[in-house]
C-alpha cells in the first residue's frame, strides 16, 4: 500500500484515534451491558449548552433590538479559557452564512453592514446577546449564536422578524418583465427589499391574494391565493402559496414581491386646484422640504399609520395611487388597500410626499 494510506489505516486501527463530533473529542468504549453499543465519554467532563429564544424576536425598521443568547455548562463550571463568541446571519438561499460579529473577551469586531450598528452584550455571566441598532429591512432573518471554548463549539439559532407589509410590484413596462436582479433593484428603488417566503406567507395569512407570480429573496417564484379560481392554478386547488420553485435569475422574468417596514418619517398629500404633472409634483414636495414618496413608503404609511386618502397622487416611480383604510362609496373596492391607476403618460393629479422626522 502507498505510505500515506498505510499510515492512515494504522491510525484508524490504533486506540488513540478520537473522531471529532459536535465540538467534543470522545472515546468509543463498550457499555456495561456488553451488547456492542457505544456510549460517549466527553473528555472535558462538562457539556457546553447554548440557548437562544425559541420564539421569534419582533422589531421594525429603524428600531434597536436585542437577540438573546446565553450559554452554560452541565455540570456548571468556569470556562477553561477566553470564550469566543460568533454571530452570523443565515441566508435565505442557503449559501454561506454572513458574518455579523465576533468577540473574544472584551475585544469585539463587527462585519459588513453591521459595522457601527452591532455589539455583543455580556452584561452577566454566560451572556452572549447580540444588540443591533437602527434595524434595516435586510436584517430580517435567522441568526446563529455560536460559542467556542477551545475544542468545544455549540450554537443555536434565533429569528428576527420585522413587522412590515408585502406588496406586489410591476414596472411601468408591464407584467413579467423583471429578472431576479432587476426585481431586487425595483424593490430597493421603492424603499423596500425583495420579500422572503415567511413574509409572503404572513401576508397571505392576513389576506393577500395575487394571481401574478413574483420573485422572492431566495430566487424562487411564487404567488399567494386566498380564493382559488381558474386563471390562478385552478378552482380545485386549496388556498395557499403557489410555487414555481427556483428560476433562472438572469433568463426568467416575473413580477416582484417587495417588503417594507415601518417608517422613520411621515407621508402627506399635496394638491393644487388644477392638479400637477409628475415633474410639478416632484418640485412641490421639494418646496415643502420633502421628497416625492416611493411605493413602499405609501404602503407602510397605509399599513402602520392608517393613511387614508380618497384622492389619487403621483409617486416616485411615475405611478398614481391612493390609500384607503376605511372603504367607502366612490373610493374603490369594499376592502381596505392601496388603489392604483397604473402609470399614466399624461394627466394631472396630487402628490404623496415623504419627509423624515
Amino acid at each position: 500500500l502507498p505510505l500515506l494510506l498505510k499510515a492512515t489505516l494504522l491510525r484508524l486501527a490504533s486506540g488513540s484515534y478520537r473522531p471529532f463530533y459536535n465540538g467534543f473529542y470522545y472515546n468509543h468504549i463498550m457499555n456495561d451491558n456488553g451488547d456492542g453499543q457505544d456510549k460517549v465519554d466527553y473528555f472535558s467532563g462538562a457539556k457546553l449548552v447554548v440557548e437562544t429564544s425559541k420564539d421569534p424576536v419582533y422589531s421594525y425598521n429603524g428600531a434597536n433590538v436585542t437577540l438573546p443568547c446565553r450559554y452554560r455548562y452541565e455540570p456548571d463550571m468556569a470556562p477553561k479559557r477566553k470564550i469566543r463568541i460568533k454571530w452570523s446571519k443565515l441566508r435565505d438561499d442557503y449559501t454561506k452564512e454572513q458574518d455579523v460579529m465576533v468577540a473574544i473577551g472584551k475585544t469585539q469586531m463587527a462585519f459588513g453592514d453591521f459595522k457601527g450598528r452591532a455589539h455583543i452584550r455580556q452584561a452577566s455571566r454566560h451572556e452572549a446577546s447580540l444588540v443591533i441598532s437602527d434595524v434595516r429591512l435586510k436584517d430580517d432573518g435567522k441568526y446563529r449564536c455560536e460559542v467556542i471554548d477551545g475544542l468545544e463549539d455549540e450554537s443555536d439559532v434565533v429569528e428576527l422578524q420585522l413587522q412590515g407589509i408585502v406588496f406586489p410590484y410591476q414596472p411601468p413596462r408591464g407584467q413579467y418583465r423583471l429578472n431576479f436582479h432587476e426585481a431586487e433593484q425595483v424593490c430597493q428603488d421603492q424603499g423596500a427589499i425583495l420579500a422572503n417566503f415567511n413574509q409572503l406567507f404572513q401576508a397571505w395569512s392576513e389576506g393577500l391574494d395575487w394571481c401574478n407570480a413574483g420573485w422572492l429573496a431566495d430566487g424562487t417564484v411564487q404567488y399567494p391565493i386566498r380564493l382559488p379560481r381558474k386563471p390562478c392554478g385552478g378552482v380545485h386547488l386549496a388556498p395557499g402559496i403557489r410555487s414555481y420553485g427556483p428560476r433562472h435569475r438572469h433568463l426568467h422574468r416575473f413580477d416582484a414581491f417587495c417588503f417594507s417596514s415601518a417608517l422613520k418619517g411621515e407621508v402627506f398629500y399635496l394638491d393644487r386646484l388644477a392638479g400637477m404633472t409628475l415633474e410639478e409634483a416632484k418640485q412641490s414636495c421639494q418646496d415643502a422640504g420633502a421628497e416625492i414618496a416611493r411605493v413602499g413608503q405609501l404602503y407602510s404609511a397605509w399599513k402602520f399609520l392608517g393613511l387614508d386618502r380618497c384622492s389619487a397622487g403621483w409617486l416616485a416611480d411615475g405611478s398614481v395611487r391612493y390609500p384607503i383604510a376605511t372603504p367607502r362609496a366612490n373610493c374603490g373596492p369594499a376592502e381596505p388597500g392601496v388603489r392604483s391607476f397604473g402609470f399614466p403618460s399624461k394627466g394631472r393629479f396630487g402628490v404623496f410626499c415623504y419627509k423624515e422626522r
